[in-house]
């Protein structure tokens, strides 16, 4: 009677811990779609957003550890973006295939470049003087060699004087990266240049994420590794991610359903074989 009565619990419990697994198994996880994206987007398409049009420039997948990860990257160009260059007070600055020294004029609004002479260069080309000047009585010459006899020449009667050059606040400059400049201001500490040319901005894009395209925000999926869904049905993902939590919950519930099921059978069986002590 003890080992059927143990059958029929073992029975039971094998029944309860079966249908919870077959529950597991069949059970289908949460799929996320949306029936109307804003943007459905392949790598090279383009699609405008507040009157701004927008490339996808990349679309990429990577595996690890059996996940994989994707994302993608949106670009666009403006046309007329602004770019500053700072000349910093008393530094040395490369124009024109020269290096200048800058220096500023707050109060004029204007500043001063000043060719710097290569002076080491200019002796070491000139095969009459020597490679460095010498320093007589607080005064710097050049020494020129000829006939065994040493010269001593000015460095100032010798060196070229330097150029120099005065800009304003409104003056151009060509060349500055290409491109033509104008002085937008001077201070005491810089002078700053401003100039216009188009410029390209990237916007990285993670899956299922918030992203800021333009001055809209939508929701960026990735179903596969080739497409990039944009949507503001932020409903929906919330919604999603709520059935992912239930399932989760559900489904540690009936692992522990079937474990605890397995053991209690396994116990009452053992039970039942134990050899009686009357």
């Amino acid at each position: 009677m003890q080992r059927r009565a143990a059958a029929i619990y073992v029975a039971f419990f094998l029944v309860v811990g079966a249908a919870s697994f077959s529950l597991i198994t069949t059970a289908s996880a949460p799929q996320l779609t949306f029936e109307n994206p804003d943007h459905e987007l392949s790598q090279g398409d383009t699609f405008t957003v507040d009157g701004q049009e927008f490339t996808v420039s990349g679309i990429s997948a990577e595996a690890e550890e059996g996940e994989v990860t994707r994302s993608g990257t949106v670009e666009s160009t403006n046309e007329s973006a602004r770019y500053t260059v700072e000349w910093a007070n008393d530094s040395t600055v490369t124009y024109a295939g020269q290096d200048w020294t800058v220096i500023t004029d707050n109060e004029s609004e204007s500043f001063t470049l000043t060719e710097v002479v290569d002076r080491a260069a200019i002796l070491q080309n000139d095969s009459d003087v020597e490679n460095e000047t010498t320093t007589v009585d607080g005064q710097e010459y050049v020494v020129e060699r000829g006939d065994g006899n040493r010269t001593l020449i000015a460095a100032d009667e010798y060196f070229p004087a330097p150029e120099t050059r005065e800009y304003t606040v409104g003056d151009e400059l060509e060349n500055i990266e290409d491109n033509t400049a104008t002085v937008a201001s001077v201070s005491s500490d810089a002078a700053t240049l401003e100039y216009f040319a188009p410029r390209t901005n990237e916007i990285s894009v993670a899956d299922e994420t918030n992203v800021t395209v333009g001055s809209t925000t939508y929701f960026a999926y990735f179903p596969d590794n080739s497409t990039m869904l944009l949507t503001q049905e932020f409903d929906t993902y919330e919604q999603y991610q709520q059935g992912t939590e239930t399932q989760t919950t559900m489904t540690n519930g009936l692992w522990g359903v079937t474990i605890l099921s397995g053991l209690s059978a396994f116990l009452l069986l053992g039970m039942a074989y134990m050899p009686s002590r009357y």
